[in-house]
């Protein structure tokens, strides 16, 4: 993890200040934010430097740096990427063996993957079959790696959603 500059180690002359409520306080000369930093006792932070000018931040640098150590446990623990695997209405067996497969070896690397389904037209009507399918594919999957559900199966509209992770 790269520490993010604070202070004076702010190379640009003009910073977009974000105070420590979260109010934009507009640009302002390095000093003038600097100086506003002081008057609260507080650090200015650049938070990106992507943009012109840079945006930076009054805050506790303390606290800033935890902030994103513990952000970066939780990615790394909850799993690097999310991955999607798409189910379709009637896939066959033999296809949702092989989308399994795909799915463990997802699981296996430390990823969470999403599944969904998509139902068009007159599937939207078949909502308990397609949760079946839904099943099948969990049953096939948990027989060849222990998974947990991150979150029950949602419906929004006409599509079909889940997260699992490797247990």
């Amino acid at each position: 993890m790269n520490k993010p500059l604070f202070n004076n180690r702010i190379r640009a002359q003009e910073v977009r200040l974000i105070d420590e409520t979260g109010k934009q306080l507009g640009v302002l000369a390095l000093k003038e934010a600097l100086q506003k930093a002081r008057e609260r006792n507080l650090d200015l932070v650049q938070v990106t430097e992507k943009v012109s000018p840079p945006v930076c931040k009054i805050v506790d640098y303390g606290k800033y740096l935890y902030s994103l150590e513990k952000k970066e446990r939780r990615i790394k623990k909850t799993g690097g990427q999310l991955k999607g695997i798409r189910l379709s209405f009637n896939i066959s067996p033999h296809d949702l063996e092989n989308k399994a497969n795909l799915a463990e070896k997802f699981l296996k690397r430390g990823d969470r993957v999403r599944i969904e389904m998509i139902l068009r037209g007159r599937e939207r009507a078949l909502m308990d079959f397609a949760q079946n399918k839904i099943g099948q594919f969990l049953e096939i999957l948990d027989k060849k790696i222990t998974i947990q559900k991150e979150g029950e199966l949602k419906k929004r509209g006409a599509r079909l959603t889940m997260i699992i992770i490797k247990k």
